[in-house]
């Protein structure tokens, strides 16, 4: 059910948070116009790396490395991914693991971050200066203390916009105005849109194998742009796999890396739905016959 979204435009005080999110979405955008005009092949392969580095250090590192813990890494190699995430300019770690642990708890009701039950467009984009409604919803979630008591984590989220900075501040020195604007504006347009898409179309359209009482779905085309974040039903229903695609011809290039890492000795403690547990869930899915 598609219920009225809060009144994000229309209400009469905006956070500053809110403010400071969509100026810098906005800004970010508009500068993207400028992208054909100073497109090189160099330019673009640049966001196409940066873009693939990042993207896939949320899948690995934000999502399910320090959200679900789903595996270990070595504390260098987990903060250097945590830091290669970060220049997704989509939040600093404990920030961003505090709302998926929300949305875990809370999936797809009223106190969901980014549910669609607000309409498409809420859990894509609006829900980026709800911040006034998510403090109602939770005031300060007290759920990232795992993270708050490393150093590193307080230290990014102190210091939070001036990585990005630092970024920008090297691309231009390297190659102008062109790196800047297809190393940071395109790369960040692209991977923030093709990142909600895991809240917003795997929570629509799709396949739903897995009756986990949520909206989530499985959607293979979200996958393919997302390092197999698009099994999203998969992961609802086994939130602690760091395997998304069950199966051999569900592409998940997040558990493709995550198992390269396995065989050089550097993830360990792997967790993966067993065959029993499968089971179990199946048979709770299937309806009942009486």
């Amino acid at each position: 059910m598609v219920k009225s979204p809060p009144m994000l435009f229309t209400r009469k005080r905006w956070t500053k948070l809110d403010t400071n999110n969509a100026s810098y979405i906005l800004l970010l955008h508009l500068l993207c116009i400028l992208a054909p005009f100073y497109f090189t092949w160099t330019c673009f392969f640049l966001a196409m790396i940066l873009g693939n580095l990042t993207g896939m250090a949320i899948s690995v590192s934000y999502h399910r490395n320090l959200t679900h813990r789903a595996f270990k890494l070595p504390k260098w190699l987990e903060y250097s991914l945590a830091y290669c995430a970060a220049h997704t300019i989509q939040g600093d770690p404990i920030d961003w693991v505090s709302t998926h642990r929300c949305h875990h708890l809370y999936v797809d009701t009223e106190r969901d971050p980014h549910s669609p039950i607000y309409g498409f467009w809420f859990s894509q984009m609006m829900w980026f200066f709800d911040s006034y409604n998510l403090t109602k919803k939770y005031a300060n979630p007290d759920n990232v203390r795992d993270l708050e008591k490393q150093w590193f984590y307080r230290f990014m989220h102190k210091t939070y916009w001036l990585h990005p900075l630092a970024l920008s501040v090297l691309l231009f020195a390297i190659g102008g105005v062109p790196y800047v604007i297809w190393g940071m504006c395109v790369r960040f347009v692209v991977s923030l849109h093709v990142t909600s898409m895991v809240n917003s179309v795997c929570h629509i359209w799709g396949k739903q194998p897995w009756n986990t009482g949520d909206l989530s779905k499985n959607n293979w085309m979200v996958a393919l742009i997302t390092f197999g974040e698009g099994w999203h039903n998969n992961h609802h229903a086994f939130e602690y796999s760091a395997r998304h695609g069950h199966e051999w011809w569900e592409i998940d290039f997040g558990w493709y890396f995550i198992k390269f890492l396995q065989a050089i000795g550097l993830a360990t403690c792997v967790k993966l739905p067993s065959q029993t547990q499968k089971l179990a869930a199946l048979n709770k899915s299937k309806p009942s016959l009486s």
